[in-house]
């Protein structure tokens, strides 16, 4: 059984009529093949043939290859925008097959992508002897089947379905021209906060695939990222108030009672098709409010509390004048900074509010697309403030 799942080396390459010349693309391949390896691994056994086929790195190679010269050119003055899905069409649920195949390759890829826009769509890969092709498109893929993301030109992601199906895909890597990030799934980092985990691969699937994973707080990301305008939460502890000794009071716009539609949906016990619309549309509720200048406030139940607010230093504290930037990216080094180095009021206000009330989160997202937790270090004493824009492409 499993062996119909193991995909060639090096030989379905070479009979590729020419060889990848995206450099960044032969580095990665095989970081991206231990991967998933070493989540099939990890998978109890009972569920490996839920799971989608490991990629071999040869395969990783030539489809980043092909995605990465497709960015570069334009269909009608469109750059493509596409997602690439490896798998067999009788692993996608509803796929559509194209009567006739269509190599791999980018002049392929440019033509197909205005028809797969649209967000969840995948043209659907696979090989033969004569090499890799796209045999048509998917919706449903299965957990830990390797797709590759074209975001902009020069711009891919390499990432994976979580295990419950529900919300953001995982991120594996990211390609930036001649740039490399591999995202770290074993950052020291996520000792000293809990919330990262959920952001990170090592966390998205864990080895019971049919297990849920709390995914909130990664689509309220997602949700404060989507709208452009940067935004500002803050997660307080439930069933306190200390909170508000950094808040100006009165707060401008306070939600009496408390929105709990977030909380409500995950107790529901319904159809998951049902379940995944209705919380989605809660988060995204919820993040609508992030628009508004000021901080939104949620409590770690996911009850919005308040919007528009505006942080204040609380009386007993002092400013905040240093904090720790780390990067879930393997190779990158912690910097010592203070936080008005690190972006703009937004910034400085979440560090200031960690650093009064640490037992709270705080999440920033700028207009340019960077996004950062906030949260207090025990370990260092200090605010620790955690980059994951990488983890959101």
């Amino acid at each position: 059984m499993l062996c119909h799942y193991l995909l060639p080396k090096r030989p379905v390459l070479a009979r590729m009529l020419s060889e990848p010349t995206y450099l960044a693309a032969r580095m990665v391949a095989p970081m991206i093949e231990a991967h998933f390896a070493r989540h099939r691994a990890a998978a109890l056994p009972e569920h490996v043939s839920q799971l989608a086929p490991a990629p071999a790195a040869s395969l990783v190679e030539v489809i980043i290859d092909a995605a990465f010269w497709a960015s570069l050119r334009r269909e009608e003055g469109h750059p493509p925008r596409i997602s690439l899905a490896l798998l067999e069409p009788g692993q996608a649920e509803q796929p559509v097959v194209f009567g006739q195949r269509r190599r791999l390759m980018p002049y392929n890829l440019l033509k197909l992508a205005p028809a797969v826009e649209q967000p969840g769509i995948h043209l659907g890969v696979w090989f033969d002897e004569q090499g890799l092709y796209v045999w048509g498109t998917a919706t449903g893929i299965p957990p830990l089947c390797f797709v590759l993301e074209v975001v902009e030109p020069g711009l891919l992601v390499a990432k994976h379905r979580r295990a419950d199906g529900f919300g953001k895909f995982v991120n594996v890597a990211i390609l930036r021209g001649d740039q490399l990030q591999l995202v770290d799934a074993e950052n020291l980092a996520v000792s000293d906060c809990s919330a990262l985990q959920a952001f990170l691969p090592g966390r998205g699937l864990p080895a019971a695939t049919t297990g849920e994973t709390d995914n909130v707080l990664v689509e309220l990301a997602a949700a404060m990222r989507a709208h452009g305008r940067g935004g500002l939460v803050l997660v307080v502890p439930p069933d306190s108030a200390g909170w508000q000794a950094s808040i100006v009071q009165p707060m401008t716009y306070p939600v009496q009672p408390a929105y709990t539609g977030i909380a409500e949906v995950r107790q529901h016990a319904q159809a998951r098709w049902q379940w995944q619309e209705e919380i989605q549309r809660a988060i995204g509720l919820v993040g609508g409010f992030t628009a508004v200048d000021g901080a939104t406030i949620i409590n770690r139940d996911y009850h919005l509390l308040a919007f528009g607010a505006k942080v204040a230093r609380a009386e007993t504290s002092v400013p905040v004048d240093r904090m720790v930037v780390t990067e879930p990216v393997v190779d990158s080094t912690a910097r010592y900074l203070h936080p008005a180095q690190n972006g703009g009021t937004r910034h400085l206000a979440a560090a200031q509010f960690v650093h009064d009330q640490r037992d709270s989160l705080a999440l920033v997202a700028s207009q340019d697309g960077f996004f950062t937790v906030f949260a207090w270090s025990e370990t260092l004493q200090m605010v620790h403030a955690h980059r994951i824009d990488v983890l959101l492409l």
